[in-house]
């Protein structure tokens, strides 16, 4: 992979758009099989970000060229060349139920995944395996999804292409995404966290720890972070001013309203008889 990296970099630094279709191929293939990620988990439980792997990405845009990807006139499809759909046969054993879904090329989508129709998964993805998207649901460019994950109907996990450093949306492993819910920023949900419908999650936003009497909040090296095993709910934070509290003003502001126990699993479990 090292000397897929230097060729990224080497391309990416030059500006050039004429690049050799064998190595985009290849990066996208590479893109395709999980074998290279925008972000990866460590032994210590952080995360690093692949700079070089968005970079390479961007490669794809600035070398594609437009092209008519129409089955029919019944579905249009014009996108540049090298971003067409993920190829998925019955041998990758992804379930994909009828009704307008659509996996870009360059995004894993592992063994096991259930998606409903209609549901989007964008370039630089990573979807691990027993993991489900529901109907109206995103995934969005780069974003890292973990083993047996959830994201209900309508749900949104915001993606980050430019600038290449910045952070992924990153949901670990187990964690129940409530429909509804949007995830941007690179904002990182721990493993077994259950977001309940409506929540959303921005680098700016404050989470207040209910149990722990905490606030949870960014800076420019650490994202927004949920905690493992964290039961969020949309809630509400008085506002101080005087016209606040003249006409009653609250803001939106998500809650840590307890930690996830054998209640809360039984109610977040997937039932694997659907798989």
């Amino acid at each position: 992979m090292e000397e897929l990296r230097k060729n990224v970099e080497s391309y990416f630094e030059s500006g050039k758009n004429d690049i050799p279709e064998l190595f985009l191929e290849n990066f996208a293939q590479q893109l395709d099989n999980g074998k290279i990620r925008a972000a990866e988990p460590l032994v210590n439980g952080e995360w690093q970000v692949n700079q070089w792997v968005k970079k390479g990405i961007l490669l794809l845009f600035r070398a594609g060229k437009m092209h008519d990807f129409s089955n029919d006139d019944n579905f249009k499809f014009f996108d540049k060349h090298t971003l067409p759909t993920k190829h998925i046969e019955l041998e990758s054993n992804i379930r994909i139920v009828p009704g307008g879904s659509t996996i870009r090329r360059g995004a894993y989508v592992a063994e096991g995944v259930i998606c409903m129709p209609p549901m989007y998964i964008n370039i630089g993805s990573y979807i691990d395996s027993g993991t489900m998207i529901d109907s109206h649901a995103l995934v969005g460019t780069c974003a890292q999804i973990g083993k047996n994950v959830h994201i209900s109907a309508a749900a949104q996990i915001g993606g980050v292409l430019e600038p290449a450093g910045a952070r992924p949306v990153i949901v670990e492993e187990n964690v129940m995404v409530g429909g509804n819910c949007g995830i941007y920023e690179g904002v990182r949900v721990r493993k077994n966290a259950v977001l309940a419908s409506g929540v959303i999650l921005t680098a700016s936003t404050k989470i207040y720890d209910l149990v722990n009497e905490t606030i949870i909040t960014s800076d420019e090296n650490t994202p927004l972070e949920v905690p493992e095993n964290a039961v969020l709910v949309a809630g509400s934070r008085k506002i101080n001013s005087e016209f606040a509290l003249d006409n009653g003003l609250s803001i939106y502001t998500p809650l840590i309203i307890k930690y996830r126990d054998s209640k809360t699993d039984a109610k977040t479990a997937l039932n694997f008889d659907l798989r």
